[in-house]
């Protein structure tokens, strides 16, 4: 019963602060003013986490690009970008595998500057550059396959966009902002960044309510933290815009294909500030 009143006390004291908080930032035009602080800027010297950190470099990321080789992840990259002959490897959102293991090898550069590894993330982000259409799309299990076969349709849908639920395709690309900030912050290199930021054009091209976009937002939620990200890198307003964009649609119909929401599963069943209730998918949250 104390650990139930304290929980709804502190629910209680933060809610009003959030709202606050936000207000502040809304006033004031910036950022929160409470904002964390990035673990680049915190050195460990010895203990616990100084041991952890140091296999998490020199074994746990060189392990995951070796998995991330070995499972196909990578060569559908090169397979995308007409480099080599082959069929997509893995799931649909594997793409968002890579860019999850960069943004982590981006954050041990950052602390532990290693000219190995950051050759190599050169070379797989001009991969991944490749890979990319001219207009700034990037999915590989669709540039590799297309609308064929019928098979991936279920979890691709038949068009770009046209099955968000599960396609993961917006999913995929907040890993990727978030790896491209990562790597840009840890050596100043714009390579990925531009990736992302032709990508994210695209999508705030395509999603919006000016005549000719479409409304309706991720299945999988994502893309709000990368484009966030992107807006703090950049100062550019639009991708903030386009996060709210994505949050403030979630669980309402209007304007939405056929007036339709997911449900439940997707959080996607009533606006954010309504929902009281942990429900669904808790990845997707």
């Amino acid at each position: 019963m104390r650990r139930y009143t304290l929980c709804l006390a502190l629910s209680l004291w933060i809610a009003p602060v959030a709202l606050a908080l936000a207000e502040t930032r809304q006033q004031q035009g910036a950022d929160y003013p409470i904002t964390p602080i990035p673990p680049t800027s915190v050195q460990l010297d010895d203990g616990f986490w100084k041991k952890r950190i140091e296999t998490n470099r020199k074994v746990t990321i060189p392990y995951d690009f070796q998995k991330c080789e070995e499972t196909g992840r990578l060569a559908n990259f090169a397979v995308a970008a007409g480099e080599k002959e082959g069929k997509h490897e893995g799931f649909w959102f594997n793409d968002s595998d890579v860019f999850k293991v960069i943004e982590g090898a981006a954050a041990s550069l950052a602390l532990h500057p290693d000219p190995v590894l950051e050759k190599y993330l050169d070379e797989l982000i001009a991969k991944i550059a490749a890979a990319q259409h001219e207009d700034g799309y990037l999915y590989t299990i669709r540039t590799i396959h297309g609308e064929e076969p019928f098979r991936l349709q279920r979890y691709t849908g038949k068009t770009r966009w046209s099955y968000l639920e599960h396609s993961h395709e917006l999913y995929n690309m907040g890993h990727l902002y978030e790896a491209a900030v990562a790597y840009y912050e840890a050596t100043g290199k714009r390579t990925l960044l531009e990736v992302a930021l032709k990508n994210a054009d695209l999508i705030d091209q395509v999603f919006g309510e000016e005549d000719g976009q479409r409304i309706d937002v991720p299945g999988h939620q994502e893309i709000e933290i990368g484009l966030v990200k992107l807006y703090r890198t950049t100062g550019e307003q639009r991708y903030l815009e386009l996060a709210q964009f994505f949050l403030d649609h979630r669980g309402v119909p209007d304007g939405r294909k056929e007036n339709r929401i997911y449900g439940e599963y997707w959080q996607d069943h009533q606006p954010v500030t309504k929902q009281t209730e942990a429900v669904g998918h808790a990845v997707r949250a």
